[in-house]
């Protein structure tokens, strides 16, 4: 099957006219979940400094692209990165279930680059964020990633390059030849490691921004008349082949142009793990529903998939005792130690890292296998909260967290995260004027509409690096 040809074929000639409205309507809301996040990640990531200063090494600064909340400009490849890796460093980004993996981080900064090189109509760059997205998932989806996962490595990172290469492909006009030799160049560049879960390394961020770097270097190499290495995907030493045991091609090009993997990709209202976000929506309804205060609880039982218990419940140990963000965002029982203290789960709730309160709730959380919770896995990432308080138990089963796609958040509920994360970088005007021209995209005659708003309108106390 010529699945790259396919998928190639698909992306150079894809326009908005050609989608539903669902799906476009749905692109504006993935593109605005991205920029908050990438906005407060420029300030308060604590790996953030670091890139910023990397960049600027390598020459990435003093170029015509922007990053969201700062007030420098970048080359082309230095804006893809810093996007890509800020876009990620939260783990605040979008999430698709069955693909595992974060869609968004490499995806929309990639087209973003490649629309301010040549001055792209919006519409032209919302459609390339769709192509994007829906080269990412399926080239995850045939591998499968949970296959992918097993040999160690992170597919929003490795597929991410893909989708990032056809989304840049489509932003430069690139025709069907042309998106297949971006595929093939990419191909090259492919990589992602999970050896961060070893020591809460910042690699996860790194390797998601350089993806969005190398999709929109190889399709720059092709614009400019560079030959990509043929069949990216299914050849016989291809993507497919060499990064998982028995993957399925075909699925890779099932319902295309029909199905869209774009409309089964999650929001997080919570900046953690997607696994944990069940157990989340559980406790803060106990919580509400109970009146109840953190000395109250006795005990919690946090019921996971197996999968779920790999990322956020095990080792036990090293779950019970976060160090730091990332140690964070992967510990079932912090997060709900945050929820049930606090009635939160935010960005701001990593502070709790070094609050008694919620320090001394984590030793009374366990996360643990529960065969009810596997049985609804991979079509929904579900978890069951087990709560003992007033000497009674108490229990919750959440099947569809909030932010999945059928338990979508509303604009009003998009909007409210979206300025929760900016509005203290940009000041809450700006940050509107930021918001509306992401959902006004399509109508933008090039994106200078939408970047303008990326900055500060003044440098903030607050802005690091600068």
């Amino acid at each position: 099957m010529d699945i790259t040809a396919t998928l190639s074929e698909f992306a150079a000639t894809l326009t908005l006219e050609r989608l539903p409205p669902e799906v476009t309507e749905r692109a504006r809301y993935l593109l605005l979940d991205l920029v908050g996040n990438i906005v407060r990640a420029r300030h308060d990531a604590e790996s953030t400094d670091s890139f910023l200063r990397a960049a600027r090494a390598l020459g990435f600064a003093g170029g015509r692209c922007g990053v969201f909340g700062d007030t420098a400009r970048y080359t082309p490849p230095g804006a893809a990165f810093l996007n890509g890796a800020l876009g990620h460093s939260l783990d605040f980004d979008d999430t698709h279930a069955a693909a595992s993996l974060h869609p968004g981080a490499p995806v929309i900064p990639a087209a973003l680059a490649a629309a301010e090189m040549v001055g792209a109509h919006g519409a032209d760059v919302l459609a390339a964020i769709v192509a994007g997205y829906e080269v990412t998932c399926r080239v995850a989806l045939a591998l499968p990633a949970a296959a992918h996962y097993d040999r160690g490595f992170h597919p929003t990172a490795t597929c991410g390059a893909f989708g990032a290469a056809a989304a840049a492909a489509r932003v430069f006009g690139l025709d069907a030849a042309g998106v297949a030799g971006a595929l093939g160049t990419v191909l090259s560049q492919a990589a992602g490691s999970l050896e961060f879960l070893v020591n809460g390394a910042w690699t996860k961020r790194f390797q998601v921004g350089w993806a969005a770097t190398n999709g929109l270097v190889a399709a720059t190499l092709v614009r400019e008349g560079f030959k990509g290495a043929a069949a990216a995907l299914e050849g016989p030493h291809g993507f497919l082949r060499a990064y998982a045991p028995d993957p399925r091609p075909e699925r890779a090009i099932q319902d295309l142009g029909r199905v869209y993997e774009l409309m089964a990709t999650a929001v997080k209202p919570y900046p953690s793990c997607r696994y944990g976000h069940a157990g989340i929506d559980a406790a803060l309804a106990l919580r509400a529903e109970l009146g109840l205060g953190a000395a109250e609880v006795e005990s919690v039982t946090l019921g996971l998939p197996r999968a779920g218990m790999n990322l956020i419940g095990a080792p036990a140990e090293k779950k019970a005792n976060p160090q730091n963000v990332v140690d964070g965002q992967f510990s079932g029982p912090f997060v709900i130690a945050s929820a049930l203290a606090t009635g939160a789960m935010g960005w701001d709730s990593y502070a709790g890292l070094r609050d008694a309160g919620v320090r001394a709730l984590v030793p009374k959380i366990a996360c643990v296998f529960d065969p009810e919770i596997e049985a609804e896995f991979p079509a929904n990432m579900s978890g069951k909260v087990t709560l003992r308080a007033r000497g009674q138990s108490f229990e919750r089963k959440v099947v569809v967290p909030r932010g999945e796609p059928s338990n979508f958040l509303s604009e009003t509920e998009l909007r409210a995260k979206f300025h929760g994360l900016a509005d203290g970088v940009l000041g809450a005007e700006r940050a509107v004027l930021l918001a509306d021209a992401v959902l006004g995209l399509a109508r933008a005659a090039d994106v200078s509409a939408l970047m303008r708003f990326a900055a500060p309108a003044a440098n903030p106390a607050r802005l690091a690096g600068e």
